[in-house]
């Protein structure tokens, strides 16, 4: 019983969500609640809900005051310089600029941090994004892609989780797996290229043109328009830029035609709090100046919060906050608030101007928190129920023993749909040590189960019960079913490669 309420309750949620029959906060409060009770959870069903909230408070305070942080070396023009450094190489070609969100998200990735890498990501990438009207539903596609993917190094929460649940040394999990996780970077940059290519086609079927002047600055900045503008207007942007993170504006998805939400970024734009000063969002023909182009963006050079002076400094903060979080001397959440304390302070040292800054990132801040606190009532049902357990086991039982050789490749592709519907840890220390346990009689040792076990991760990363990807489409103002419709079936395919890939080449065996 428990086995079919577990996945009609998955099936119901993801529905749900992809369908936008209802927002992801309202499904993960109401679906797993009606379940819980069917499941017989009655009046303790509060208590599972709590124990799992409180344990998701520290990720919880980790987003919340790390958007307010990188909201505010936004705001203040940190990442001004590194936008344009990014249009110099990429110029204003969507192929170049994908590829480009694919790169930046590698590099960024390797610290393990999922949360860390998306703030980075979405601040350097949404503005250009906007700038080009390209769709933000494609940033969010590859960054998910190259972040779960990258997932698997040691120092990453799968490896380490397969590691101890097995007791195999982390490197021995992941050194074998190197030419896998090549292979699956490989697919990854394959995807970004022909989605770069879609969003060339779409934008040159609007009518978007981006051209390059004689006498202009080598930069080539956009002067392009609609085609057929009667007024001859250069730089429109068709998105109008909100306020923040949370506020939408529209783009077009460019695999269906459908439209997509896209956010104006973590920063403060147009109007944001009274502080940024205005701007008609509109170039005059003769104008070709990067200013026009960036207009009504989070990076609009004519913002009142930019604080050129203070550059050196905030960059200075923002470095110490970077080494601190890898050196992992303080709790992050603490690293993070005590950061923001000081951004605040030096930057906006009149507390109008603080209490404003603040209130430019509220819609942000409030779709984070509250998605995560609503994950907290699916992961504390599915688990205070026995859901998780009933799901495992059965799923365990119905393996026939004459399958029994195949274990390592079965536990690969148990690993995509597991690791998407429950917690890492439940998986890794419930379900791992079981499925282990009966390879290990048909002469498949654990570490090739525990490689297995980590190919997964494409998919997992793309789950609504990581709060990482949760700020991710927060921060570009996506909707999560529209990131699901165009990435689930790309990590899919990125997570079977990493596991023939290393089938193939001996690394995860057959008994």
């Amino acid at each position: 019983m428990l086995v079919i309420l577990g996945f009609a309750m998955i099936g119901v949620f993801m529905t749900l969500i992809m369908t936008k029959r209802l927002s992801p906060i309202l499904a993960l409060i109401l679906v797993p609640t009606v379940f819980g009770l069917f499941a017989g959870a009655g009046l303790g069903i509060g208590d599972m809900v709590m124990d799992a909230i409180a344990s998701m408070s520290s990720t919880a305070a980790l987003l919340l005051f790390a958007i307010i942080y990188f909201g505010i070396m936004i705001d203040v023009g940190l990442f001004d310089k590194l936008v344009e450094f990014i249009l110099k190489v990429a110029g204003h070609d969507p192929v170049r600029v994908v590829l480009g969100t694919a790169l930046l998200t590698g590099a960024v990735s390797l610290d393990g941090d999922g949360s860390t890498t998306f703030i980075v990501v979405t601040a350097a990438m949404l503005p250009i994004y906007q700038r080009l009207e390209m769709s933000p539903v494609v940033l969010t596609c590859v960054a998910g892609l190259i972040n779960g993917t990258l997932n698997i190094v040691p120092w990453g929460g799968p490896t380490a989780r397969a590691s101890s649940a097995l007791q195999i040394e982390a490197n021995d999990i992941f050194a074998p797996m190197v030419p896998s996780l090549i292979a699956g970077l490989l697919v990854c940059l394959v995807f970004a290229y022909f989605l770069g290519i879609s969003e060339r086609r779409r934008l040159a079927k609007n009518g978007v043109a981006w051209v390059e002047e004689r006498g202009a600055d080598p930069r080539r900045e956009l002067v392009g328009a609609v085609a057929g503008n009667a007024t001859g207007a250069a730089g429109h942007m068709s998105a109008t830029a909100a306020a923040g993170p949370g506020q939408a504006a529209t783009a077009a998805a460019s695999d269906s035609g459908a439209e997509a939400t896209a956010g104006a970024g973590p920063g403060a734009a147009a109007g944001a709090g009274g502080r940024t000063a205005g701007s008609t969002g509109t170039a005059g023909s003769e104008d070709t100046g990067s200013g026009s182009a960036l207009s009504n963006t989070a990076l609009d050079p004519n913002r009142a919060s930019l604080r050129p002076k203070l550059f050196w400094f905030n960059l200075g903060l923002t470095v110490v906050v970077m080494v601190l979080l890898i050196a992992d001397i303080l709790p992050l959440p603490y690293l993070f608030m005590i950061a923001t304390v000081i951004a605040l302070l030096v930057n906006f040292p009149k507390m109008k101007d603080q209490q404003e800054e603040l209130a430019s990132h509220a819609s942000a801040i409030i779709s984070v928190v509250a998605m995560v606190m609503a994950a907290g009532v699916l992961t504390g049902i599915m688990s205070g129920t026995g859901m998780v357990d009933a799901m495992a086991a059965w799923l365990v039982d119905v393996i026939p023993e004459s399958m029994g050789p195949f274990m390592a490749v079965i536990t690969g592709l148990l690993s995509i749909p597991m690791t998407f519907f429950m917690s890492n840890d439940a998986f890794y220390f419930g379900i791992l040590p079981v499925l282990s346990e009966t390879a290990a009689h048909f002469g498949i040792s654990a570490a090739d189960m525990a490689r297995a076990s980590i190919t997964g991760q494409p998919v997992h990363m793309q789950s609504p019960l990581v709060p990482a990807i949760l700020l991710l489409v927060s921060l570009s103002g996506v909707e999560l079913g529209d990131h699901h419709k165009k990435v689930l079936w790309r990590a899919l395919i990125v997570a079977l490669v990493m596991l023939a890939v290393a089938v193939a080449i001996g690394v995860i065996g057959i008994g």
